[in-house]
């Protein structure tokens, strides 16, 4: 397993491919993945307008949390060019947030739609979704023999790509701690760090993915600024 986070000239760490099942998948640097059979990408807790939810409670944060996320998934879908897309859950930050969307924002989000298959899998923080956004809403998808869905599913059988936890690591290495959104994955499941802009994480030493993975050989991808990396166990710290 690789212990690289600083991307040398002659590779191309943009992306890396994570066997999930048998079944290979693409984890971008944007926090997105890409199923090449099936041509479906998958986006997780984008918690849109997260940022004006802060700003109701006196948190004043810069509002352009919503055309930040947008914009690097455009990104994304321009180099995939995926049939479908699924938004794993979360990807409003609270029941009001539709209502908080500018026009503008809602437009961006048709017009990613368009020629497309749009599908939101409903999550804690979205469980009623809005028709005007477009697409349509779902509890979980099961897809070619795994089951996309929000909150991960405990059990040695399940076969699963899920969100909610918005998993980091914080890596050591050569005497500096770098702390970062992750992707972890083992044989069978794989959770999917947050893509939305001003989204937290949860340390992947946590007694949340203890309870998922165990002892098992689990692996990480450590999203950098200019790459993904696969990180070494070993150089995983708690928090």
């Amino acid at each position: 397993m690789g212990e690289v986070l600083v991307r040398p000239e002659e590779r191309d760490y943009t992306r890396q491919e994570i066997v999930v099942a048998g079944i290979p998948m693409q984890a971008d640097r944007s926090g997105a993945l890409f199923w090449p059979g099936q041509s479906i990408l998958v986006v997780a807790d984008m918690h849109l307008e997260k940022g004006s939810a802060l700003a109701e409670r006196g948190s004043f944060l810069p509002p352009y949390d919503t055309r930040t996320t947008l914009g690097r998934l455009a990104r994304t879908l321009e180099t995939y060019e995926p049939q479908t897309v699924v938004c794993l859950g979360d990807s409003l930050h609270d029941r009001r947030a539709a209502e908080r969307l500018a026009e503008d924002d809602i437009e961006v989000v048709r017009r990613l739609q368009a020629g497309r298959d749009w599908i939101w899998v409903t999550g804690n923080h979205d469980p009623d979704l809005p028709e005007d956004l477009g697409g349509r809403v779902v509890p979980e998808l099961a897809v070619g023999g795994l089951v996309l869905s929000h909150e991960p599913k405990a059990g040695q059988f399940v076969r699963q790509i899920a969100a909610h936890l918005h998993p980091a690591a914080r890596v050591a290495r050569h005497g500096y701690v770098l702390r970062r959104p992750c992707f972890i994955a083992d044989a069978r499941r794989l959770i999917m760090p947050a893509f939305g802009a001003y989204t937290g994480g949860l340390n992947i030493l946590d007694a949340s993915f203890a309870n998922l993975f165990g002892d098992a050989d689990f692996r990480v991808w450590v999203i950098g600024h200019e790459g993904i990396y696969p990180v070494a166990p070993s150089q995983l710290r708690a928090d």
